[in-house]
């Protein structure tokens, strides 16, 4: 992690033209510095009591009933994949958050535990308890892990959420994601709640790759946040074949949304501030990341320039020491402390969708998107090496 010290007095261009450990070195000591607060914590039992909850000015006491589920839910959501690994370079490192993750999932759960987290007590539970079942279909030897007694307290935790009425909107994915994640276990299932998601999300679908928010199209990132991210797990998770129909068109429209995303990072790893959460910081860019861990990539992106590009939006909104109090917790922003980017219902947990980014982890070292050679992304080849590059078009799907 030394290397990203080093790095922190530098502009990001600057930063760009540095000599440094290789990428995944770099993602992994990017991952340890956000995982290691929120996961020894929660092992030890005390992440209620260590945990800072910053929000909104009036917000805390609301706020302070959700954050840590949503710190574990999405760092989990982010790292599972990783976790999953059973081999490689960090198998060490890997192997204690894996022990961490466990023992902290025992205290999550159980109620008679100092930080047992609230699954039903308002409704932002049903968001944060969906990201962590979405971390679990992504690493099932975490679930296997659990002793069967705090297997049985999961599920009864999960079950808990159903008490919760979604949005009409993305929310309705986080009602599906839970039962996927049944599904996925072997559990009774509530197809309805899955089949409603699922199809509703159909009807919302705005063309050229993008879903609405429920009926009205938003200029944000929730299609990357929340929206396609789940659909794709889900419809992995599920095995009805009905679904096929979807299945089919998220492979045009999946691969399409990746290839806007790709394109929406700058030459420098910066990126439009629009819409809402954007202090999510790289989580902004969990599609593109999920869509390069599952192979899903357009034929015309390479897997490096993915990297490179992803390499770039962390330098820009996670490696500066601006972004995190003085016991490593993230602070509201989105490259720094910015906490007037933060809305009501932003606090120190939700900021850990960061972690989404870092999905590709999951891909052994030797796979091709860590093994080939660094290579750029289309806004710098654009717009620094000056490339005559193809147009880009729709896609109908």
């Amino acid at each position: 992690m030394g290397g990203v010290g080093l790095l922190a007095g530098l502009g990001p261009v600057e930063a760009l033209a540095q000599p440094r450990a290789n990428d995944r070195e770099y993602w992994v000591s990017l991952l340890s510095k956000i995982a290691e607060p929120v996961l020894t914590a929660l092992a030890d039992d005390q992440l209620k009591a260590r945990m800072p909850v910053e929000s909104k000015p009036g917000q805390e006491a609301d706020r302070r009933k959700y954050s840590h589920l949503e710190a574990v839910g999405r760092l989990l959501a982010g790292i599972g994949p990783w976790l999953q690994l059973d081999s490689g370079d960090e198998k060490a490192l890997r192997q204690r958050y894996f022990q961490l993750a466990v023992k902290g999932l025992g205290n999550a759960v159980n109620p008679n535990a100092k930080d047992y987290l609230n699954y039903d007590n308002g409704g932002q539970p049903l968001v944060d308890a969906a990201f962590l079942a979405q971390g679990l279909i992504r690493c099932p030897r975490l679930y296997k892990a659990l002793d069967a007694n705090v297997r049985q307290e999961l599920l009864t935790a999960f079950r808990k959420t159903r008490t919760i009425r979604p949005g009409f909107n993305n929310w309705l994915l986080f009602s599906g994601m839970i039962e996927a994640f049944f599904a996925s276990v072997g559990e009774e299932y509530d197809k309805m709640r899955v089949d409603y998601a699922l199809r509703q999300h159909e009807q919302w679908y705005k063309g050229d790759g993008v879903f609405g928010d429920g009926p009205e199209f938003h200029w944000d990132y929730y299609n990357s946040f929340v929206i396609q991210p789940f659909i794709v797990d889900m419809l992995r998770a599920i095995p009805d074949r009905s679904y096929d129909f979807l299945r089919t068109r998220m492979e045009k429209i999946a691969p399409r949304y990746a290839a806007v995303q790709e394109r929406l990072i700058g030459p420098d790893g910066a990126y439009p501030p629009i819409g809402r959460s954007i202090c999510y910081r790289a989580g902004a860019f969990h599609h593109l990341a999920n869509t390069a861990f599952l192979k899903q990539l357009p034929a015309d992106i390479q897997p490096a320039q993915v990297r490179g590009a992803l390499t770039a939006v962390m330098r820009r909104t996670l490696e500066d020491k601006k972004n995190y109090d003085s016991n490593g917790w993230l602070l509201i922003g989105l490259a720094g402390h910015q906490p007037d980017l933060g809305e009501s219902y932003i606090s120190t947990g939700s900021l850990y969708l960061t972690a989404t980014a870092f999905l590709p982890l999951g891909l052994a070292a030797t796979d091709v998107f860590w093994s080939a050679p660094t290579a750029d992304w289309t806004s710098r080849r654009l717009w620094e090496k000056g490339e005559n590059l193809p147009a880009d078009h729709a896609v109908k799907a």
